[in-house]
């Protein structure tokens, strides 16, 4: 078959049990996301030389104790936060840093196991959950605005590199990224968020949604780009080989991964704010 067919039945595959699972109920979007959770915890603990089953107990435990069980908005969310903020700046050091080492010592591997794989999906849980006084209310719609979002950026950026791409972004990290790209997959980024603010004039404002689309077309390249360099030292292509044409699991979520904890620190922000 085609691969470019190939890599299009599989891409909408996942694009279908994506939306699909998060419209239809809440608990049909943890059935979803914690398979992509213990996926993703695989195929990051192969290239960071961690064992599977404890990585996935713990993360099955944590996204069960911090995200399903927890149905109200608590203050361990502030921490689990703060967390994941943290490990994803310490990566972004390390993405620019000379340091081609990964991850030598195994704290520094269940840290970021932690904070940078396991803590954004917890932090998912809560994007779809509004508070309402002491009641917490699922609402898809956030999340879904975010994946178009994150989805535009992609497309455009690899669009616009592809044509128009003449400067390298990070060379030694990701020889096909280019400048022109990523300003491309920002703009367009940005029309999505303009967008999606029209259909969900309830949520964010113009100027709120615009915000995550920065956020997003940034950390999201950030992203893509530590997974890249993680790759890179582990010498492979492809982070799994689940989606044909595609990769693995983490190498769809890599950018949502590193997007949703300023997502989620932009909104604690707005609510702190009001």
């Amino acid at each position: 078959m085609n691969e470019t067919l190939v890599r299009s039945l599989s891409g909408a595959v996942y694009v279908f049990l994506l939306i699909f699972s998060t419209l239809h109920s809440r608990e049909t979007f943890f059935l979803i996301f914690g398979l992509f959770l213990v996926q993703t915890v695989r195929e990051f603990t192969v290239l960071i030389g961690l064992s599977k089953l404890p990585a996935i107990l713990v993360a099955i435990s944590l996204f069960l104790v911090f995200g399903y069980f927890s149905k109200n908005q608590s203050s361990s969310d502030l921490g689990l936060l703060l967390m994941s903020v943290f490990v994803c700046l310490q990566l972004i050091s390390w993405l620019f840093s000379g340091n081609s080492k990964c991850l030598v010592f195994s704290l520094d591997k269940w840290v970021k196991l932690i904070g940078y794989i396991v803590l954004p999906f917890v932090l998912l849980t809560k994007i779809v959950c509004i508070q309402k006084g002491t009641e917490s209310i699922y609402y898809p719609f956030f999340l879904i605005g975010i994946f178009i979002i994150i989805w535009t950026n992609d497309s455009f950026a690899y669009l616009v590199g592809k044509s128009l791409g003449k400067n390298k972004l990070f060379e030694k990290i990701s020889p096909k990224k280019t400048i022109e790209g990523f300003i491309g997959g920002l703009l367009f980024a940005l029309i999505s968020g303009v967008l999606i603010s029209m259909f969900l004039e309830k949520t964010l404002s113009v100027y709120q949604w615009v915000i995550v689309a920065l956020i997003v077309g940034f950390f999201g390249t950030i992203g893509d780009l530590v997974q890249s360099k993680f790759k890179r030292i582990a010498g492979v292509k492809d982070s799994g080989n689940i989606m044909p044409g595609h990769g693995g699991i983490y190498d769809r979520l890599d950018s949502v991964i590193f997007v949703i904890p300023f997502v989620y620190l932009f909104f604690k922000i707005l609510e702190y704010v009001s």
